[in-house]
C-alpha cells in the first residue's frame, strides 16, 4: 500500500505539474456520452405502448391501433424520422446497423454498461417484424403513408391520419424490403445470441423464411407498396439479397449462403458494381466488406477466388473514401465531410464511417495492407478517416455545431421533428391538431421545448452551410437510418479513447514499473470546471485520485445476460458478472460499488453502507488470473458496478 500512495502522489504531482505548465491534451469528445444520447434517440422513436423504464419522459403511447383495419397486431416499431409514417426499408437496415455495432463492439458497450439498452433498441424493432412477418411469405412493409402524414403537425400521441397498413406477399412482391428484414433479424440473432438462445433462434428462423421469401419471389418492393416510392424508393434488390444471404452466413456459417453469393456474385453485382456510398438502398459495400472478412479469414474455401473480387470492390469503396482512388473519390465538403446527396446528407456519412471502422478492424486482425492506386494505407488510417467523421459531426466543423442533437453546447434547436418541436401531453393536456400544429408550432421562432437527444440531423450541405431552421427539413431532420451506425461507431471510438498508455517513462522505469502507473486516455474526462485555476488544489487532487482509483483497479468484469422473461408490461434480465483479477498479485478486502441496481443480487456480501458489497466470506483471496461471479435479476439497463477499494 505504501507503493501504491507513493504512486498515487507521484502520478497527481506529475498531472498538476501538466495543468501548470499548459500541457493538458487539446479537446476530446466524450463518445460515450454521444453513444448514449444515440440510444435515447430511439426512445424517442418508439411507436406503440412504451415500457415504464421509458428514459424519453416527454413521450407516450401513440399508434396502438396500428394494423387493426387489416386484422393483424402491426403495434410497435419505430416511426421513420421527424414524421409518424413506419416505413419498414429504412426501419430493418436501422436494425441492421445497430446489430452489428452491438456484434463486433460488444466488449465497448459492455464496459459501458449500455448493453442493456442497445439490446432493447434491437428488440424494439425485432418484435415488430415478428409481428409484421405474419406468414412465411407475408410481410407488412409500412404503417400510414407520407402524403396524409405529412399534412399534419402534430403528437404521435394526438394522430388522426389514417394508419392504413401496407403488405408484400408472393403476388406483390418486395425482395428488396424482404431481404433487408432478413439481414436485420439475422444479426439480431447474433447481437442476442450470448444473452437470450431462444429469442435468437426466433429470429434466425424468420430471417431464413424471409431470405426465401425474398429470393423466390422477386420484385421491387415500391412497385407493390406505391406509396413508398416518393420517400423511400428503392434502386433495386440485388444488393439486399446478396446483403440477407452474406448475413445468414455469417449468423448460421451455412455454406448454402456462401454459395449463394458466390454464384451470384456476377448476376446481382455484386463483384461489378463498385460504390462510393453505403446506405438504406445501397448495400453492395456492406456486403463486399462482410465477405472480405469471410475471406481474410479463410473461411473461402473454394469460393475464395470470388470473394477476392468483392474484396477488390470492398478496397475500392475504402480507397475512395481517403481519397486515394486514382481520382474516382468520395466527395468532401471544405470541411472534410462525406457529401453524397443534398437531403439528409449526414446519414452517409455516418454509414460510411462506421463501415470504414469495422474494415479497419477486419483488416488490423488479420495484418492485411490496403492497397490503393495512389499509396498503400495501414488499417489505423480507415479509422482516422471514420474518427474524422465522427468528430465532424460532433462538432470540429467549420460551424463548430453538434449535428447529434443534445450533445455539446452548440446544436441545433428547432429539429424537423413533431413530438419535438410541441409541448408534451405532460405540460400540454388538450389535443393539438392536424392543422393547428403547424399553427401554433411549427412556425414558432423558439426552440423546441423537447430536446430530441441523440437524432443526428440532415447536416450541412456542400460548402459546410447549415441553417437552424424547422422548415429546412433537409437539413434539420434527424432519421433512424442515419443515426443507427453512429451507436457502433462511438462504441468504437470510447473504446480506443479507453486504451492504456503509460505515462511514466525512461528514467522513471527503474523506480516504478510503467504497467503499474497507467491511465486510461480519456476515460473519465475531467469537467471544465477542474480546469478552472480558481479550484482549490485539494479538491483538485481528490478528484484526481477517484479518477486514478478507477483506473488502475485490478478487476475487470465481464457483464453477460443469462436470461430474460416479461411480467405485464416490464422486461426482466438475469445479469451475470464474473469478477476477474487480471493483475499479477492476490486481492483482498475488495469492495464494489453497485449503483442504478433495482431487483434482487446474489453471491456478494452486503456492507453496512449503501450500495458497498463484499466478495463471500467464503472467498478470502481472488488468486492471480482467478474469478468469481455474481448474479441480479431487475428490469432495465445494467447496474453500474465499480472497485470502492481493496488490499
Amino acid at each position: 500500500m505504501e507503493r501504491r500512495s507513493f504512486t498515487l502522489r507521484l502520478v497527481l504531482a506529475i498531472f498538476l505539474g501538466m495543468l501548470a505548465l499548459g500541457k493538458v491534451a487539446g479537446e476530446s469528445f466524450n463518445y460515450g456520452e454521444a453513444m448514449d444520447k444515440t440510444l435515447m434517440f430511439f426512445e424517442a422513436q418508439r411507436s406503440g405502448k412504451l415500457p415504464e423504464n421509458q428514459r424519453v419522459k416527454w413521450r407516450g403511447d401513440s399508434g396502438l391501433r396500428d394494423g387493426n383495419l387489416q386484422g393483424v397486431d402491426l403495434v410497435g416499431g419505430y416511426y421513420d424520422a421527424g414524421d409518424h409514417v413506419k416505413f419498414g426499408l429504412p426501419m430493418a437496415f436501422t436494425v441492421t446497423m445497430l446489430s452489428w455495432g452491438a456484434i463486433d463492439y460488444r466488449k465497448e458497450m459492455t464496459g459501458m454498461n449500455q448493453m442493456g439498452h442497445m439490446l432493447n433498441a434491437i428488440k424494439w424493432g425485432t418484435d415488430y417484424f415478428i409481428k409484421a412477418h405474419t406468414e412465411a411469405d407475408v410481410l407488412w412493409g409500412q404503417v400510414g403513408d407520407g402524403d396524409s402524414d405529412h399534412y399534419c403537425w402534430e403528437r404521435a400521441e394526438d394522430m388522426t391520419t389514417p394508419r392504413n397498413a401496407f403488405k408484400i406477399d408472393s403476388t406483390h412482391p418486395g425482395s428488396d424490403l424482404a431481404g433487408e428484414t432478413a439481414a436485420a433479424m439475422a444479426a439480431a440473432s447474433m447481437a442476442f445470441k450470448l444473452y437470450n438462445s431462444s429469442y435468437s433462434s426466433l429470429l434466425l428462423a424468420h430471417a431464413k423464411q424471409l431470405f426465401s421469401f425474398a429470393d423466390r419471389f422477386r420484385g421491387q418492393y415500391d412497385d407493390s407498396i406505391q406509396c413508398a416510392s416518393q420517400y423511400y424508393t428503392s434502386s433495386g434488390y440485388s444488393d439486399e439479397l446478396l446483403w440477407a444471404a452474406a448475413w445468414l452466413f455469417r449468423a448460421t456459417g451455412d455454406e448454402y449462403y456462401l454459395k449463394y453469393v458466390a454464384d451470384n456474385a456476377v448476376s446481382m453485382g455484386g463483384t461489378g458494381w463498385a460504390v462510393r456510398e453505403f446506405s438504406w438502398d445501397n448495400k453492395y459495400a456492406g456486403v463486399q466488406i462482410l465477405l472480405s472478412k469471410v475471406l481474410m479469414e479463410g473461411h473461402g474455401g473454394a469460393y475464395s477466388s470470388t470473394l477476392k473480387k468483392y474484396q477488390a470492390k470492398a478496397d475500392f469503396f475504402a480507397c475512395a473514401c481517403l481519397q486515394k482512388n486514382d481520382g474516382y473519390n468520395v466527395p468532401l465538403t471544405p470541411g472534410g465531410l462525406v457529401y453524397l446527396h443534398e437531403w439528409n446528407n449526414m446519414q452517409y456519412a455516418s454509414s460510411a464511417a462506421f463501415l470504414l471502422a469495422v474494415y479497419s478492424d477486419y483488416l488490423s486482425a488479420e495484418n492485411v495492407v490496403l492497397k490503393c492506386p495512389d499509396a498503400q494505407i495501414q488499417p489505423l488510417e480507415l479509422l482516422n478517416f471514420a474518427k474524422s467523421q465522427a468528430d465532424y459531426i460532433l462538432g470540429k466543423n467549420p460551424k463548430s455545431i453538434s449535428y447529434v442533437v443534445g450533445f455539446g453546447h452548440n446544436f441545433p434547436l428547432h429539429a424537423h421533428h413533431r413530438g419535438s418541436s410541441i409541448a408534451s401531453m405532460a405540460v400540454l393536456h388538450s389535443t393539438v391538431g392536424c392543422v393547428q400544429g403547424f399553427e401554433s408550432w411549427y412556425h414558432r421562432p423558439e426552440a423546441n421545448p423537447n430536446v430530441i437527444y441523440g437524432g443526428l440531423v440532415g447536416g450541412p450541405d456542400k460548402t459546410d452551410g447549415f441553417s437552424d431552421d424547422r422548415s429546412n427539413y433537409e437539413q434539420t431532420e434527424p432519421t433512424i437510418s442515419g443515426t443507427a451506425p453512429l451507436v457502433g461507431l462511438f462504441s468504437k471510438l470510447h473504446g480506443l479513447s479507453e486504451t492504456t498508455v503509460p505515462i511514466l517513462k525512461n528514467h522513471l522505469q527503474p523506480i516504478i514499473k510503467p504497467q503499474q502507473v497507467l491511465i486510461r486516455k480519456n476515460q473519465h474526462p475531467v469537467p471544465q470546471d477542474y480546469f478552472d485555476p480558481k479550484v482549490s488544489g485539494r479538491n483538485l487532487a481528490d478528484e484526481i485520485i477517484k479518477l486514478f482509483h478507477a483506473d488502475v483497479a485490478p478487476v475487470e468484469f465481464i457483464h453477460s445476460i443469462t436470461s430474460t422473461w416479461n411480467i405485464g408490461r416490464t422486461t426482466y434480465y438475469r445479469h451475470k458478472v464474473i469478477i476477474k483479477n487480471k493483475s499479477q498479485k492476490p486481492i483482498t478486502d475488495l469492495k464494489l460499488e453497485i449503483e442504478n441496481l433495482s431487483g434482487t443480487l446474489w453471491g456478494l456480501d452486503p456492507c453496512q453502507a449503501k450500495n458497498i458489497y463484499t466478495l463471500p466470506q467464503w472467498l478470502k483471496v481472488l488468486q492471480p488470473g482467478g474469478q468469481t461471479s455474481f448474479v441480479y435479476v431487475q428490469g432495465g439497463p445494467q447496474a453500474k458496478v465499480s472497485v470502492l477499494s481493496y488490499h
